[in-house]
């Protein structure tokens, strides 16, 4: 990647669906070792932006370039080979394979087998292995042999983070990664986003609602109201701007804001 460039940067980037703007021109570069916090009320634009990021969604304007390619016009699978990962905020899993089999199709994929991809892969000790330390890495290795339709909606979710750690991708992208997890199994994810960015070559983009959860690994966050981004900055920033007081939080969200980013240092750390 060339000095300065950005790993991940959308220019002037809009959807329409008739008559209504649910994203509406965003701008923005994310730089390798960062974490940023894409926030704002419901119906904000933040799932369309990951969507427009991450090839769900062709823009009807405006343009999504990694390590400095423009990747406009690519499907997702092919943004998922150059590095893009994403995490969704419903599972995507495949039900009646077990949780092994789901990681290990990542790592195939990754190792670049593409045919009768069970039973190739069934007899590779090394695609295995690395499919057996990404469920270690979000604590399901003990189901490793369950249907990943039996696993309650946590694991399920823990299960997609395996396959995106199993895919090995230059920019991680979360949509509220802890949505319907118990208190007792978010500390897992969110230790596992912190060990992520302290890896300082990947980059982190998070869409979450819960502020303590923002404002603890968050370097940066971004705000989005009614499709347009209304603020860009640190989260000491953020909390501190007018606009997102009122147009987001409001004065009660921005109390408690405030009080979240005290309590974490601002976010860094």
């Amino acid at each position: 990647m060339t000095e300065g460039v950005p790993v991940l940067a959308t220019r002037d980037l809009t959807i329409r669906f008739g008559g209504h703007v649910a994203v509406n021109a965003v701008s923005c570069a994310f730089a390798q070792g960062t974490l940023t916090a894409i926030v704002g009320p419901n119906g904000a634009g933040k799932t369309t932006y990951f969507n427009l990021i991450s090839g769900q969604l062709r823009p009807s304007s405006g343009s999504v370039t990694l390590l400095g390619k423009d990747i406009t016009r690519l499907g997702a699978p092919r943004r998922t080979r150059l590095g893009l990962g994403r995490a969704f905020q419903l599972t995507n899993l495949y039900p009646n394979l077990t949780v092994l089999e789901n990681v290990r199709l990542a790592v195939q994929s990754v190792a670049g087998i593409r045919f009768d991809f069970l039973s190739i892969a069934g007899h590779d000790a090394k695609l295995a292995e690395d499919a057996h330390r990404c469920l270690g890495r979000v604590k399901l290795d003990t189901h490793a042999n369950q249907p990943a339709a039996a696993l309650a909606h946590g694991d399920q979710r823990k299960l997609e983070v395996a396959i995106l750690l199993a895919l090995k991708p230059r920019v991680f992208m979360f949509d509220e990664p802890t949505a319907g997890m118990s208190i007792d199994e978010i500390p897992v994810i969110l230790e596992l986003i912190e060990e992520i960015k302290s890896e300082r070559d990947k980059t982190v983009l998070l869409v979450e609602h819960k502020m303590d959860v923002v404002t603890r690994l968050a370097d940066r966050i971004i705000v989005l109201q009614e499709g347009t981004m209304i603020a860009d900055g640190s989260p000491a920033q953020v909390v501190a701007s007018p606009a997102v007081q009122l147009a987001y939080l409001g004065q009660h969200g921005a109390t408690e804001l405030k009080h979240e980013a005290a309590r974490s240092g601002g976010g860094h750390g």
